[in-house]
């Protein structure tokens, strides 16, 4: 496992964020707040695709009235996306398990005392969130669009808090950037304990969102930076959790689900491999014990990835090879290959989940 930086542990509802708890998922429902029915049933897609946080926007007191409703027929941590208006803050901190702001943003000390009052009557969190495309005018001013800039941004708006007496804080710092994300997380990283949420922001489509935040969180999870993150896609919402829980499990910085194994194709394959591949796929994606699965197509590189898998095929011409632990538990013909290789995963994910 990596090893993380460690920070301060907050809750989010019953969730915990930062310290030794589990790096969380979160994302955005896109519907208009005040229309509950639809948000809510945003938010339960978001709990069966295995979100754990979900977040929704308060632009206007319509939205922040609408949270009492919504939360009372939700089981995920809500959180209130709020900018400009302290009282919308206050309203929406009555109902929610967080709010994000910038304090920056807010008005006056006394604006921000008040929304941290409402805060702690409740042991609510703050999300700082920062980002490039909405800095204070005095570090765009000094700095320019830069990491430096969104530094000093999120440093000023935690010591506005500090000052009010209040360190249940999360911080991002989000830019469209790639580089310029993980220069500003890792730049503030070593200056706090405060837990970070991870997040490359505008992303794009599915394939850009996908590509830019697999490089952009992957970087900072093996630098051991992160403790709850976002995958923002211009998409669905299941597609931001399938792709965050991917980086999380594919970077090493949880042990959860199946790691499938395939060789590329080429023209030594002597299986339909692609169709294997997306039928074990579709028939492991219920596993949640961490396990090392290979399939192979041809006899190249075939017995050695699966000596090192916990269940393998081995395909040759026709038929193949089943293997648990680099032994061979049967020989079968191409068309009886993967009902067998299923029955193997199947019991050994069940030995797993025992221990």
């Amino acid at each position: 496992m990596i090893k993380r930086y460690p920070t301060k542990k907050i809750f989010v509802g019953n969730v915990a964020v930062g310290g030794d708890a589990p790096i969380s998922t979160q994302s955005m429902t896109f519907s208009k707040t005040h229309d509950v029915d639809a948000t809510v049933e945003q938010i339960r897609r978001l709990h069966f695709a295995g979100c754990d946080i979900a977040r929704v926007a308060v632009p206007d007191m319509e939205a922040a009235l609408a949270l009492k409703s919504i939360k009372e027929r939700i089981s995920l941590p809500l959180v209130a996306d709020i900018h400009f208006n302290h009282r919308l803050a206050i309203e929406a901190a009555k109902v929610v398990d967080c709010i994000r702001i910038n304090p920056g943003n807010i008005g006056s000390k006394l604006k921000v005392k008040e929304i941290v009052k409402a805060c702690k009557e409740r042991n609510l969190p703050i999300r700082i969130g920062v980002n490039s495309g909405s800095l204070e005018k005095e570090f765009l001013n000094k700095y320019g669009p830069t990491t430096e800039a969104m530094v000093a941004s999120a440093e000023y708006n935690i010591k506005y808090l500090e000052d009010v007496d209040f360190t249940d804080i999360k911080i991002s710092l989000k830019a469209s950037d790639v580089q310029r994300t993980v220069d500003a997380y890792r730049t503030l990283r070593p200056k706090n304990n405060y837990p970070f949420h991870l997040g490359v922001t505008e992303a794009g489509t599915l394939f850009h969102a996908t590509v830019k935040s697999s490089i952009g969180l992957g970087t900072l999870l093996l630098d051991g930076i992160g403790d709850t993150m976002r995958v923002s896609i211009t998409g669905e919402l299941e597609d931001e959790i399938k792709v965050a829980r991917a980086i999380l499990k594919d970077s090493g910085a949880v042990k959860d689900g199946v790691n499938i194994i395939s060789c590329p194709t080429c023209g030594r394959i002597e299986a339909d491999l692609v169709k294997a591949v997306g039928e074990i796929e579709e028939r492991t994606a219920h596993i949640k014990a961490p396990l090392n699965i290979s399939v192979m197509g041809c006899v190249v590189n075939a017995i050695g990835e699966a000596a090192h898998a916990d269940v393998a095929i081995a395909y040759g011409k026709g038929k193949g090879l089943v293997m648990v632990k680099g032994e061979v538990v049967a020989n079968l013909s191409e068309d009886k290959l993967v009902d067998r290789f299923m029955i193997e995963v199947e019991k050994m994910a069940k030995e797993v989940e025992s221990l």
